[in-house]
């Protein structure tokens, strides 16, 4: 049948009690899985990150090694485009840098980067992110004689054609780590 406005009837539903009352019961399960989770956070985690395929080594060092602290950088710029032939030479960016490692608790990033443009790209395979890294790699190569705890990255997004070092706190160091 259908009423007057030409719009069928409405189906029978169940009463909006019963909805009412489904929603109160998960609600309630909800509340006693938090309470069960606060009282042991070591087993959810463990079962959250075992269902993932992690393993309790992988969390044990990461939980130890806190992210760097960037503090300060230095760089060369302007490389030839599709090279890793430093511009310059590098000597002011080694005077900063061995000056500023002679803390132990600071450590060095070289980052490396490509202005996203067709020629700025290696030539010999046509990446992009290879010509970054062998730019980085260059720097570094320089700044070896400085630091032993040197990271290599390059940059995520095109920008400007150069090479950056950064340098960040790392805190305190287990006395293993050092000679």
């Amino acid at each position: 049948m259908t009423d007057p406005t030409g719009y069928p009837d409405a189906a029978p539903s169940r009463p909006l009690w019963l909805v009412t009352l489904a929603d109160l019961a998960l609600l309630l399960v909800g509340f006693f899985v938090l309470l069960q989770a606060s009282a042991q956070p070591a087993a959810v985690t463990a079962a959250l990150r075992s269902s993932f395929g992690g393993t309790a080594e992988a969390a044990a060092t990461q939980a130890q090694a806190p992210a760097p602290l960037p503090m300060m950088a230095a760089g060369l710029f302007d490389f030839a485009a599709g090279s890793a032939v430093l511009p310059e030479a590098p000597a002011t960016t080694v005077a900063w840098a061995r000056d500023a490692v002679r803390d132990p608790r600071v450590a060095l990033t070289v980052t490396g980067s490509t202005d996203g443009s067709a020629a700025d790209v290696d030539p010999a395979t046509g990446s992009a992110a290879i010509l970054a890294a062998d730019r980085a790699r260059a720097l570094a190569a320089a700044l070896a004689g400085v630091s032993r705890r040197i990271t290599v990255t390059t940059a995520s997004r095109p920008g400007r054609r150069a090479a950056i070092v950064t340098l960040a706190f790392v805190g305190e160091q287990p006395s293993d780590q050092h000679p």
